[in-house]
């Protein structure tokens, strides 16, 4: 993959894109460094709508189930960016919907006590996909690859 430069001294604005991150890539996580802290202007504590699933793959997954999911939401300023993680995330916006493993869709997220943050991309499994792998739901919404033996 070809390296993306850009700067963290960028100040967020109307071109900043948003995503919300609940395992491999959250910081502290072993995707972020590579993935995303070279690019991110902003990392900040958030929830969003949904469930989330433990995978027996190692990594987790959100659907649009009810539910609260807890991660992050990270800011960058190059959509680039966001086609790196389509790739990671086995997301393809011109395939049909059972040759990706993820769709990226923008849903609102908010803050830790529900005070709406806007929009973000979030990575979403259709739950028919997760329920054929084994995913096991997360009643708390937190995934971390520290829990994993």
């Amino acid at each position: 993959m070809e390296d993306i430069p850009l700067t963290n001294a960028v100040l967020l604005s109307e071109d900043t894109y948003h995503i919300f991150v609940y395992g491999t890539l959250k910081p502290g996580e072993r995707y972020y460094e590579l993935m995303c802290a070279p690019y991110v202007l902003e990392k900040r504590v958030a929830i969003a709508p949904g469930r989330l699933y433990d995978l027996p793959l190692g990594y987790p997954a959100m659907t649009l189930e009810e539910g609260w999911v807890t991660g992050m939401r990270l800011s960058f300023v190059d959509w680039a960016v966001l086609t790196r993680l389509d790739e990671f995330e086995d997301y393809y916006p011109n395939r049909p919907l059972e040759e990706s493993e993820y769709q990226r869709v923008e849903r609102t997220i908010f803050t830790p006590d529900q005070a709406p943050l806007g929009k973000a991309w979030v990575y979403v499994m259709q739950p028919l996909r997760v329920q054929s792998v084994g995913g096991v739901w997360l009643p708390n919404g937190c995934w971390s690859g520290s829990l994993l033996p």
